[in-house]
């Protein structure tokens, strides 16, 4: 097995740690919730996210006695919707789409539809997974489909990070940040949660629908000020958050009811734990940096592509061979003109860049999101190594000039190094994967 292979075997040993059929099989096991489970009289089931259709699946498989009980509706990407036997699969957004739609809005009213009518005896099961924000659209009244996107994209381009983008997406919804807890009247609920943030915050996991929300209308005016939006988004938008400020809009969930929980299920650090299991199996020593690596993705590459370097010319801080193993989610601050790419395509460039000063003989750099897309792409992330450069050497193509207009997709795909795996059916941030031996 060359390198690259063993690359993608650790990548793909921790993406099959967090598969939802494994990582739901303890909480249906849960005494708690199988007491409630067998005393509801019908159990409804929603959510959201890039692993909904996955979740629903696996939950009807760890409870097939119960399935005639269940009544649910789920917002998953369109590729992912097939027949189950109780849970409806909605496709909220086509393929490769990342940002709210009308599907979505559609769907998440009858979401909301099927937990305001919950009758006493009734108990929910809230499936939330990474990507729940963008498939779970509820815009607040007189706030258009068209008004949230326009104030996504914004945000986005101007590289704001998660936490941010949420504090402002759930101010301007009717499900997010706990409002479906709030309009939540049966006897128990239980939102069973793969995070794809870092620290798994609940508040901030699909924007929080089923926790409490410590942001406040001023924090989402503060927000849109600090990137100088404020006369940049519609009005509709501004109108709304300052009415909410004075005390015009009921704000997000501030105290948990008590036949509320929230349980994280999976995580970045479960798929990190299983990669280096496989990479020390594979023969590596193995550096485990943790999934809360934040930041600008290129300097985050520059500093790993600095520990690489040390352990290849030094042999510090552990020997060759080695494995470096990363989690968490960098950001990119686009331009005006900017190129094709995603993230952990744009990493692999820059250390790729940064590594070949000194040479990438016998070194591997591999990074792509667990859920199986990277950006506005078909692919997952992208694997390079010495063979990379020279066949980008060959064909005329300068590493530096791709980073600069943030095109790393374009570089990969002429190199034949792009990772398309496809949807993986799970979401808990990226991993990354460097070996040198």
């Amino acid at each position: 097995m060359d390198q690259r292979e063993q690359a993608k075997r650790i990548w793909e040993a921790g993406v099959e740690a967090v598969r939802p059929e494994k990582l739901l099989r303890a909480a249906c096991a849960n005494p708690r919730l199988l007491k409630a489970l067998e005393g509801a009289k019908r159990i409804i089931v929603v959510g959201g996210g890039k692993a909904g259709a996955t979740m629903a699946e696996a939950l009807e498989s760890l409870l097939p006695g119960l399935v005639s009980k269940m009544d649910g509706l789920v917002n998953v990407p369109a590729e992912m919707v097939r027949s189950l036997r109780s849970i409806r699969l909605h496709a909220a957004r086509p393929a490769a789409v990342n940002h709210p739609t009308e599907a979505g809005v559609d769907g998440t009213r009858a979401i909301l539809k099927l937990i305001e009518q919950a009758g006493p005896d009734d108990v929910a099961l809230c499936l939330i997974s990474g990507g729940g924000s963008a498939l779970l659209p509820a815009p607040v009244e007189g706030v258009s489909l068209e008004d949230k996107q326009a104030i996504t994209q914004l945000l986005h381009v101007c590289g704001a990070t998660i936490a941010e983008m949420n504090c402002v997406r759930k101010h301007l919804s009717k499900i997010k940040g706990g409002r479906l807890a709030q309009a939540f009247k049966g006897r128990a609920l239980f939102s069973l949660i793969i995070s794809d943030v870092v620290g798994d915050p609940q508040d901030v996991i699909a924007s929080g629908p089923t926790a409490v929300d410590p942001s406040t209308f001023a924090d989402a005016l503060a927000v849109l000020g600090r990137f100088h939006l404020l006369d940049r988004v519609p009005p509709s938008v501004i109108d709304f958050l300052q009415g909410g400020a004075r005390g015009e809009a009921r704000d997000t969930l501030k105290q948990l009811p008590d036949y509320i929980d929230n349980w994280i299920v999976g995580n970045n650090g479960m798929a990190l734990s299983a990669a280096q299991e496989q990479a020390k199996a594979l023969g590596y020593r193995v550096l485990n940096l943790g999934s809360f690596i934040e930041g600008e993705t290129r300097e985050v590459a520059g500093v790993h592509a600095g520990i690489l370097r040390s352990i290849k010319a030094d042999q510090v801080p552990i020997d060759c061979p080695a494995c470096l193993l990363s989690g968490g989610e960098t950001t990119v601050t686009l331009a005006d003109g900017h190129g094709q790419g995603g993230r952990n395509q744009e990493y692999v460039l820059a250390a790729l860049i940064k590594m070949g000063e000194l040479g990438m003989k016998a070194t591997t750099i591999l990074s792509a999101g667990t859920d199986g897309e990277d950006g506005p792409t078909d692919a997952a992330g992208a694997i390079a190594d010495a063979d990379t450069l020279k066949r980008a050497c060959a064909i005329g193509l300068n590493a530096a000039e791709y980073l600069l207009r943030h095109d790393a997709y374009l570089y990969f795909a002429a190199t034949g190094s792009l990772l398309k795996t496809g949807l993986t059916g799970t979401n808990v941030m990226d991993i990354r994967v460097s070996l040198v031996s």
